[in-house]
């Protein structure tokens, strides 16, 4: 059991990286959708970058904190998903690609700028470096998983709806009857693999495979910027 003020300090770090992160997400993806010709998100407020319009209480609250608490190893979390009406788009087919990809270009931009903050870290005063610092190294972090991860070809993610933009018709018709079955895809990717792989003896994390070099392989890019080790 970790003390209070273990507590407090990684509570601190990790909250307005992954509040930033995940509204700054969703409020992406609800201007494009927007800017494309759908307002269904505009005329519920979700154009915005107020984080009550996005925060859900469970997955933006509840459960970073729960895993801050118990000493975990990563941060998940999640805002309320933006609802788009796909068929109000212009080009429905077309634009759906742009609404997908709008969250998680908005994650790799949080993370540029985190990356740049970094870089001229040293205008901060210094009694507040260290915690300023664990900020940005957290919003790196925490932006590239979210980027990396809603950009697998899994529907309900992005990166599912990037590819069914991206297939001929009847594929997409296809490849979209499967979003059903999304959360138990992730579920089992997530959880019941790896568990099944550690009773085995086997590294079945797939997800965390990808994950893992995605960041490794972005990682020399944000520390050029950054001008020094980030994680």
């Amino acid at each position: 059991m970790m003390d209070i003020s273990t507590f407090l300090f990684g509570a601190s770090v990790w909250a307005l990286p992954v509040l930033f992160a995940v509204t700054l997400h969703e409020a992406a993806h609800a201007y494009v959708a927007y800017r494309l010709g759908d307002d269904t998100a505009y005329k519920l407020g979700r154009v915005t970058l107020n984080p009550l319009k996005h925060t859900d209480p469970f997955g933006t609250i509840l459960l970073p904190a729960v895993l801050i608490f118990s000493g975990s190893p990563f941060i998940l979390g999640w805002a309320k998903p933006v609802p788009v009406r796909f068929g109000r788009l212009g080009n429905p087919k077309r634009d759906m690609i742009f609404v997908a990809l709008a969250g998680p270009l908005s994650n790799l931009f949080i993370a540029l700028v985190a990356a740049i903050g970094i870089a001229i870290i040293g205008i901060i005063p210094d009694i507040a470096t260290a915690w300023v610092l664990q900020n940005l190294r957290n919003a790196i972090v925490i932006n590239l998983i979210l980027a990396v991860f809603n950009m697998l070809p899994i529907l309900p993610l992005d990166g599912g709806r990037v590819l069914t933009g991206l297939l001929p018709i009847p594929l997409a018709i296809k490849f979209s009857q499967t979003e059903r079955f999304g959360m138990v895809i992730l579920l089992v990717l997530i959880f019941a693999l790896p568990f099944v792989g550690r009773e085995f003896g086997m590294n079945l994390n797939i997800i965390g495979y990808i994950i893992g070099t995605a960041i490794d392989g972005a990682r020399p890019f944000f520390e050029a910027i950054a001008g020094r080790n980030l994680f």
